[in-house]
C-alpha cells in the first residue's frame, strides 16, 4: 500500500523560489573585490537568476550541460549558481587556487561549455582557455565598468543578461537529475568528479538544518566564509535560503580584520570556515582588544579543530564552536560535534574532549568501521578502523566512471580515513589512509608532488608527508633519495617544482636521505618515515 501524499520533485529551484516568496526582502550582502559593500535580497537574486537562466537558454544551453564558475562568494555568483541548476544544467565549481594543469584537466573532463569567472581570475582564465577548447564563452561576474581588459573574448555579467526577461521556466525534471559537479583530489591519478543530484542537495540541506547540525533559522545572519567553489559550499547555498537567513558574502578578502568588520557591521550570528580563518580572526581581535557583539556560534571543518581554538572562542568570547566533518563525496557535511544529552550534562572542561572529535552522524547516514580484511569493528572508542559511510547524500560513483566501483558489497563508501567511534556515537579520525596533506582546509596531493619531483635528473625516489603547523594544520615536506653519483641541493629541487605545482603546494623543506623505506609491496612506507622523523620541526613557521 502506498501513502496518499502529493508527489513533488525535490529540485533546488523550489528552494530559491520559496526564499523569494516568503523572504523576498531578506538581505544578501556582498563585499566586492574593491571593498565596496553592495546589498541585494532573495527577491532580487531570484529575479537575477531567472535572467541567467534565460540567457543560458538563449545561448543554447540544455539540460545536463556543464556550466563552470570560478569565483568568490557574491550575489552574482549565487544568481549564476541557481540560474544554471534551475533549468537542469549542471553547476561545476572550479577552484581558482588549483594549479593550471589541474583546472584544465577538470574543465575538460567535465566538458564545461561556459565559464562564469570573477574579474580577479582574468589571468588564470587567459592561461586556461588555450587548454580548454570546449569553453565557448566567458562571462565575468561584474558590470561593464569593472570588466577586465583581456586578449580573449569576454562579456560582463550585467551586459550578458541585459536583454533577457525573468520568466524562464524552472524545474519540471526528475529530482535525481544532476545538479552540481565538484572535483576532489585523490592520492593517485587525476581528480575525480562528484556529481550531486537535486534530490541529494535538497536532502543534505534539510539534514544540516537539524538543531544538532548547522541549526540555521530565519533569525540568523550567516557569514558564508567557506568558498562557493569548495565542497558544494558546505550546502549553505541551499540551507540559508531554505530558512530565509540573511547571507553575508565576503568576496576574496579573508584576513582577520576584514572578517571581523563584516561580523560586526552586519550583525552576524553564525559562520562556517576552516580553522586557519578563525585563527587569523582571533589573532586580529586580540591585537585590537575587540570582542563579538552578535556572533553566537561557528562551525569549523576542513581540518581537525585545535582544543585551544574551542576554548578561546568559548572562554574569551562566549562563542560556541561545533566541529563538522565530511568530504566532497559526502555533500559534504556528515557529522557534527554537537553535544548529546549525556555530554551536555558534563562540566565544561569534559565537554571539550567531545568538541574536538569529528562528531555524531547526521540522521539519514550510516557508519561502519572495518579492518583490512573487511570485518566490522566495534564502536568502543578505542579500536581504529577504516571509516565507511552510506546514505542518500553519499557518492555512489565518480563522474565518468573514474575509479570504477567505489562501494563495497553493502553499499558503503570508503572515506579513506582511519577512525574510532565511541558508544555515544562520536567519531574521531586517528589517521588518514590517504596520504593527502591538509593545509588550511585544502588538500595537497603528496603523490602528485612526488611524481613531479622524481622526474628531476638527480632524484631516484621522492616522498611527501605532512608536518604539523600551528597555523595551516599541516605543511608538506619532501624527502629525496638521490640517484647514485648525483648531487643536488634543496633549492634546486624546489626550483624544479616551481611552475609545475600550485605555489601553496610547495614543500616547506627538502630532506635528502640515504634511503626512502619501501613496504612489502614496493610502496613507500610513510608510516616508517613519520616514525623516523619524530622530533623534526619545520625550518621556519610563518
Amino acid at each position: 500500500m502506498l501513502g496518499l501524499m502529493q508527489d513533488t520533485e525535490l529540485t533546488v529551484d523550489r528552494i530559491l523560489t520559496h526564499a523569494a516568496t516568503w523572504h523576498a526582502d531578506r538581505e544578501i550582502v556582498t563585499r566586492e573585490a574593491s571593498g565596496e559593500i553592495t546589498r541585494s535580497s532573495f527577491g532580487a537574486v531570484h529575479a537575477l537568476a531567472k535572467r541567467v537562466s534565460a540567457a543560458l537558454l538563449r545561448d543554447g544551453v540544455q539540460q545536463g550541460d556543464r556550466i563552470a564558475t570560478m569565483g568568490w562568494n557574491s550575489a552574482r555568483h549565487l544568481a549564476a549558481w541557481y540560474g544554471v541548476t534551475n533549468i537542469g544544467a549542471v553547476l561545476h565549481t572550479l577552484n581558482p587556487r588549483l594549479f593550471l594543469e589541474q583546472i584544465a584537466y577538470i574543465a575538460n573532463h567535465a566538458g564545461d561549455r561556459l565559464l562564469f569567472a570573477d574579474p580577479m581570475c582574468a589571468a588564470t582564465v587567459a592561461q586556461l582557455l588555450p587548454h580548454a577548447p570546449g569553453i565557448e564563452k566567458v562571462v565575468f561576474l561584474c558590470d561593464a565598468a569593472t570588466l577586465p581588459k583581456t586578449d580573449y573574448s569576454a562579456i560582463a555579467f550585467d551586459d550578458w543578461i541585459a536583454d533577457t526577461g525573468d520568466d524562464a521556466a524552472w524545474g519540471g525534471f526528475d529530482e535525481r537529475s544532476a545538479c552540481g559537479l565538484c572535483y576532489t583530489s585523490g592520492t593517485t591519478g587525476n581528480p575525480k568528479g562528484v556529481l550531486y543530484s537535486h534530490r541529494s542537495n535538497w536532502l543534505h540541506a534539510n539534514m544540516t538544518l537539524q538543531a544538532d547540525a548547522l541549526a540555521l533559522s530565519a533569525r540568523d545572519n550567516v557569514l558564508m566564509v567557506v568558498p562557493m567553489y569548495h565542497a558544494n559550499s558546505w550546502g549553505i547555498v541551499y540551507s540559508a535560503p531554505m530558512v530565509g537567513a540573511k547571507l553575508v558574502l565576503p568576496g576574496p578578502k579573508m584576513d582577520g580584520g576584514s572578517i571581523y568588520r563584516l561580523i560586526e557591521d552586519e550583525g552576524v550570528t553564525y559562520s562556517a570556515a576552516v580553522p586557519t580563518v578563525w585563527q587569523g580572526l582571533l589573532q586580529y581581535i586580540k591585537s585590537i582588544g575587540g570582542k563579538f557583539s552578535t556572533l553566537q556560534r561557528v562551525t569549523i571543518g576542513g581540518s581537525a579543530v585545535p582544543e585551544s581554538l574551542v576554548r578561546t572562542f568559548r572562554d574569551d568570547f562566549g562563542v560556541d564552536v561545533v566541529q563538522g566533518w565530511g568530504m566532497t563525496e559526502t555533500s559534504p557535511l556528515a557529522t557534527m560535534s554537537s553535544p548529546s544529552a549525556e555530554v551536555a550534562a558534563m562540566d565544561a572542561d569534559a565537554q571539550v574532549a567531545y568538541k574536538v572529535k569529528q562528531g555524531r552522524l547526521i540522521c539519514g547516514l550510516e557508519f561502519k568501521l572495518i579492518d583490512d580484511a573487511g570485518q566490522r569493528l566495534p564502536f568502543d572508542g578505542r579500536t581504529p578502523g577504516r571509516l565507511m559511510i552510506k546514505g542518500p547524500t553519499i557518492a555512489s560513483a565518480y563522474y565518468g566512471g573514474e575509479g570504477g566501483d567505489i562501494l563495497d558489497e553493502e553499499g558503503y563508501f570508503d572515506t579513506g580515513d582511519v577512525s574510532t567511534i565511541d558508544a555515544r556515537g562520536y567519531m574521531q579520525i586517528t589517521d588518514r589512509a590517504k596520504d593527502i596533506v591538509k593545509s588550511g582546509g585544502e588538500w595537497i596531493s603528496s603523490i602528485e608532488i612526488e611524481n613531479i619531483a622524481v622526474a628531476h635528473p638527480a632524484v631516484a625516489i621522492a616522498a611527501v608527508i605532512g608536518i604539523a603547523h600551528p597555523k595551516w594544520d599541516e605543511r608538506p615536506i619532501l624527502l629525496c633519495q638521490l640517484t647514485p653519483g648525483e648531487t643536488a641541493e634543496g633549492k634546486e629541487v624546489l626550483a624544479y617544482l616551481d611552475g609545475k605545482i600550485a605555489k601553496w603546494w610547495m614543500p616547506d623543506d627538502v630532506l635528502f636521505v640515504d634511503e626512502i623505506p619501501l613496504g612489502a609491496t614496493g610502496k613507500i612506507d610513510k608510516k616508517l618515515i613519520r616514525t623516523r622523523l619524530e622530533g623534526y620541526s619545520l625550518p621556519f613557521v610563518s
